[in-house]
């Protein structure tokens, strides 16, 4: 099977985890992860997919995709920014399990994206230095829309939201010479994604 086709297949399943997630119908049991548990103590762990996404607490990945224990590698961060640790992180997982699919998934109502938003009307909001590091990292990528005058705050935040995971799928794809190595050849695919927080639906983004 072909590096893209596999890749397909594993957005096909965490597409699929997040309809049985709406429905209710969860394929999980409690013994059965403890089993899984109990084995990949013994035997590794080979994820299907590295996810880089928010801490927040409302978006638990392996829940929302309804995916067991050593389903998923998952990256918390809030903002889901890249940082070089981040991107250490992913390097790690890729070449140490050969996970050949990368999630990046934003939500709405994202607390990162919000404090940024009002950063740019308020730039001196945040005492924090590492806040203030956060924030730098996300307000290149949000400040054009932050600077629309005639639109919503809620609509600023819903852009604001996509154009972030954009943003950070386009520096991780570039992030290192190792990444962009297995990007170019095919090994390694970087996709984002947004969680609607008011429907547990995730929606894929084409880029």
């Amino acid at each position: 099977m072909s590096e893209r086709s596999s890749t397909d297949r594993i957005i096909e399943e965490l597409t699929a985890g997040n309809a049985r997630f709406l429905q209710g119908h969860s394929i999980k049991s409690t013994q059965a992860s403890l089993n899984k548990l109990k084995s990949f103590a013994v035997t590794g762990q080979f994820p299907k997919a590295i996810v880089l996404c928010c801490s927040d607490s409302r978006a638990p990945v392996e829940i929302i995709f309804d995916q067991d224990i050593g389903d998923l590698f998952v990256i918390r961060v809030a903002g889901n920014i890249v940082a070089p640790s981040l991107v250490g992180s992913v390097e790690f997982a890729a070449s140490t399990y050969g996970t050949s699919l990368v999630l990046v998934m934003g939500h709405s109502q994202c607390g990162a994206v919000t404090a940024t938003l009002k950063h740019v009307e308020d730039p001196l909001g945040i005492e924090s230095e590492n806040l203030h590091d956060l924030v730098a990292r996300i307000k290149p990528h949000i400040y054009p829309i932050a600077q629309i005058r005639e639109m919503s705050f809620e609509e600023k935040l819903r852009r604001s939201v996509h154009a972030n995971v954009l943003a950070s799928v386009a520096q991780l794809s570039s992030s290192s010479r190792l990444i962009e190595g297995w990007v170019r050849d095919g090994k390694l695919t970087v996709v984002g994604a947004v969680l609607d927080l008011s429907t547990g639906a995730v929606h894929f983004i084409d880029t």
